[in-house]
This record gives C-alpha cells, sequence and structure tokens, in this order.
C-alpha cells in the first residue's frame, strides 16, 4: 500500500470534507472488500449513539411528570430530534457539505465550525467520563448518601486489591476500550452496537417480567398519572425533568460519519427513523415499566433500585443481571461516542490535514491523549458531576438543536420552509428554556446543598 504523506497537499482537505474517508475516495480503501456500511449495521450504530446512560434517568423523570406527560414528552423528543437531522442532512446536501461542522461552517463560517467542534468535544468527554463512572459503580460499589452500595464484582468476590474501582477501570480500558476505539470506520462497531441495543432490551424485558409478575400479585398498584402540584416549588421543579427529555436523543454528532460509510446514502433519512422508533419504544417501555415497578420510589437513577430485594424470587440474580447486563451496555457505547470526540477533536486542531484514518502518528496520537484524559477524570477528579451538569444543560442542547435551528433560519441556500422556520424556533425555545431551568436548578441545588452543610 502506498504511503500518503502529511504535508501532500493532493491529499490535504477543507473544513467541510469528511474527518474520515467516504466510501468512495482518492484513497486507498482501509479495508480489503469494504462495499459500504449496510442499513442495519447504520441502525445499530445510530441507535447505540442514542441510547447511553439517559435510558437510566427517564424513569424518575416520567414519575415526575405523571405518567401521560411523561410518555407523550418521550414520543415529542423523538419527533423533534427527526426534524433537526432531517434539517441537517437538508441542509448539507444544499451546501455540498459531508459533516455536520461542514453545513454549520457554510452558514456561520468558521467562527460557528469552531463552537459546534468544541459543543461535540464537551458534551462527548462529558458523556464518555460519566459512562466510566457509572461502570465503576456497577462493578465496585460507591458511596450515596453515605450509604455504601457494594459492586458486583466485589459481592461475588468480597474486597481485594483486584475488585477495586481503578483496576477493574484499567482492565476495562485496556482489554475493552482500547480495541474497541481503535477502529478506523465507525461501521466496524456494528456487531458491538448491536449487542449494546439488546442489552438495553434485555433490561426492559426484565424490567417488564417483573412489574407484569408484582401486578398480577396485586403488591403494586397504578402509577400516578399526572404530575403532582404541591406548591410553586414542585411547579417550578417539573422544568429540571425537560434536559433530560431532550438530551436523551442526542446523536447528530455521529450522524454524518455513519452517512458517509453507506453503502447507499440515500437511506439515512429512513436510518434515523427507524433508529429513533427503537429508541423512543425502548424508552417508553422502560419509563413506563420502571414507573409501574417502584412507583414513587423510583431514584433519579433507576439502576439504584436493582440493589435491593424486589419482592419475587431469584431477585438477587436478576439484580446483578440487570447491572451488568447495563455496565456492558455502557461499554460498548462507549467507542461509538468516541468515534466522533476523535473526529471533532481533530478536526478542530488539523482543519486542513489528511483524514485522520490516513495518518496513523496522529490517529493513535489522538486516541491515546483523549482515552487516558476520560480515564484520569474518571477515576481521579472530585466532584466532576456538577461541572458536567452545566455543560451538558449548554453544550448537548446547542448540537442537538440550537445549531440544526440556527442553521435553518441562516438558510444562506434558500431552501427552508415555513414549516423549517416554525420548528427552529420551537427547539431554539425548548433549547434555551431547558437549559436555563437546568443551569438554575443546579445553582440552587449546589447553594442549598452548601448551606445545608454548613448549618
Amino acid at each position: 500500500m502506498a504511503v500518503i504523506s502529511s504535508n501532500d497537499r493532493k491529499f490535504r482537505r477543507s473544513p467541510r470534507n469528511p474527518f474520515l474517508p467516504q466510501k468512495h475516495d482518492d484513497y486507498e480503501s482501509l479495508e480489503v472488500g469494504f462495499d459500504g456500511a449496510s442499513y442495519s449495521g447504520a441502525v445499530f450504530n445510530l441507535s447505540t449513539t442514542i441510547v447511553g446512560a439517559g435510558i437510566m434517568a427517564l424513569p424518575a423523570t416520567v414519575k415526575q411528570l405523571g405518567l401521560i406527560p411523561g410518555l407523550l414528552m418521550i414520543i415529542f423528543g423523538a419527533i423533534l430530534t427527526e426534524s433537526s437531522i432531517d434539517m441537517i442532512l437538508r441542509f448539507s446536501k444544499a451546501s455540498k457539505s459531508i459533516t455536520y461542522s461542514g453545513v454549520v461552517s457554510d452558514a456561520f463560517g468558521g467562527a460557528g465550525r469552531t463552537l459546534l467542534q468544541l459543543g461535540i468535544i464537551v458534551n462527548n468527554l462529558g458523556m464518555l467520563i460519566v459512562y466510566i463512572i457509572i461502570i465503576g459503580d456497577v462493578l465496585a460499589g460507591t458511596w450515596s448518601d453515605e450509604v455504601y452500595h457494594s459492586g458486583v464484582m466485589q459481592e461475588w468476590f468480597g474486597q481485594h486489591w483486584w475488585t477495586s474501582r481503578s483496576f477493574l477501570l484499567l482492565l476495562t480500558t485496556l482489554f475493552v476500550f482500547s480495541p474497541l476505539i481503535s477502529f478506523k470506520r465507525v461501521d466496524s462497531l456494528r456487531y458491538t452496537s448491536a449487542l449494546s441495543v439488546g442489552l438495553a432490551i434485555v433490561f426492559v424485558a426484565i424490567t417488564a417480567g417483573v412489574a407484569i409478575v408484582k401486578l398480577m400479585e396485586g403488591s403494586i398498584g397504578m402509577p400516578r398519572l399526572m404530575p403532582k402540584l404541591n406548591d410553586q416549588a414542585s411547579f417550578w421543579k417539573l422544568f429540571t425533568a425537560v434536559p433530560i427529555l431532550v438530551t436523551a436523543y442526542i446523536c447528530h454528532h455521529n450522524v454524518h460519519p455513519i452517512e458517509n460509510e453507506l453503502r447507499d446514502p440515500a437511506q439515512m433519512k429512513s436510518i434515523v427513523r427507524t433508529s429513533l422508533a427503537l429508541c423512543s419504544s425502548v424508552y417508553v417501555a422502560t419509563s413506563f415499566f420502571g414507573v409501574l415497578l417502584f412507583g414513587d420510589k423510583t431514584l433519579d437513577d433507576i439502576l439504584a433500585n436493582f440493589d435491593g430485594d424486589l419482592g419475587i424470587p431469584y431477585s438477587s440474580l436478576l439484580d446483578d443481571v440487570v447491572r451488568i447486563s447495563y455496565a456492558v451496555h455502557l461499554m460498548l457505547v462507549f467507542p461509538i461516542v468516541f468515534f466522533s470526540l476523535r473526529l471533532n477533536l481533530d478536526g478542530l486542531l488539523f482543519p486542513y490535514a489528511i483524514p485522520i484514518a490516513y495518518d496513523n502518528k496522529r490517529f493513535f496520537s489522538n486516541t491515546v491523549a483523549l482515552m487516558g484524559f476520560i480515564f484520569l477524570g474518571a477515576n481521579f477528579v472530585p466532584n466532576i458531576w456538577d461541572a458536567f451538569q452545566f455543560t451538558g444543560a449548554t453544550a448537548t442542547v446547542s448540537v442537538g438543536f440550537i445549531f440544526p435551528a440556527a442553521i435553518a433560519l441562516r438558510d444562506t441556500n434558500r431552501i427552508a420552509t415555513k414549516n423549517d422556520r416554525l420548528k427552529s424556533w420551537v427547539m431554539i425555545l425548548l433549547a434555551v428554556s431547558s437549559s436555563t431551568a437546568a443551569i438554575c436548578s443546579d445553582i440552587y441545588s449546589i447553594f442549598n446543598f452548601d448551606n445545608g452543610s454548613g448549618s
């Protein structure tokens, strides 16, 4: 295979070209015999991008909103996400851009492109660090409200140096993350993505099964259908649920990398609809059966509800199956989110270099640096949660809704319809209001906690 020099002007790209090569390009194929990604592989990769850690927070959100408004909001979120991705794809085609940052650059120039890339980097870094923290909690245990919840490995084998949090996460990084983040094509992750979606469905099936058994026994009742409003504070608390619903479907940063590898790029809109239908079904089922099972005792992270007696036979076994399957699910979500993180960091640092897949030194140095930062952040930085709640409330909603809406309103190619403009204003209003509510809620919680601690 011929070696492509990073100084070869012929192969340099503009910021509107893909960070990785398309199926058909001027470069030699990365994989012999690769003829483009399949429809099913693309659906699994996009679905895995969507269904990450957010699935565990949705039941508590639905409990807070009430069953009927909560489930309707999940469906509304899917519809709004489909509209935002459709805008990105249509305006990308009109501007002849084949990256998300490319269409933003076409509308707002280099400054807009840089802001988008920073937003994706902050969003993905935050998510990946949180994923590792959750994996560590499941495997090695964690403290919550001065109560220690033991991890699965410690429950099985006891307290040893090789069941400690840092060692288990180091093993996971070396033997799970490292091989999976070394692939240069997103389609290479199609099988792990399919398994990841399958494990999310396993969680739904177990939750539904336990809820149905207990319902037939008469040991649980119907959950609250509408929100409970006792005072003004409970009314305003409803708005803190909106950011979770808004960010549950964020996958925009992986749409173009998946489309660029498709055997038939015209299938992308259908792939988006199929993925959103699959994920919204998982979200609705998880939320419905989770709230039905635990009712008002549904915790902010429903995984914590599977840390005790479920009131049915083999409860301990089911708890372990749920926690282990979810930890493995997050391990398999990790590389698909890492993929777009690496692409956007490279695009930000080297906007005119050759595609990163053809520069092994750049590819592996970026990979090692990012993985090292994420690992250290998850293990040794105290209390990162508050910081990422702020960045998530700004960067995440910007990537998912503000930028697509702004592109449509800017309309540099004069293709926006009245419907596009109406949807864009709805997206911006929802994004800004949810971000403001989340930030104010976080500030209030921090100061309220500080005052409580000092009293």
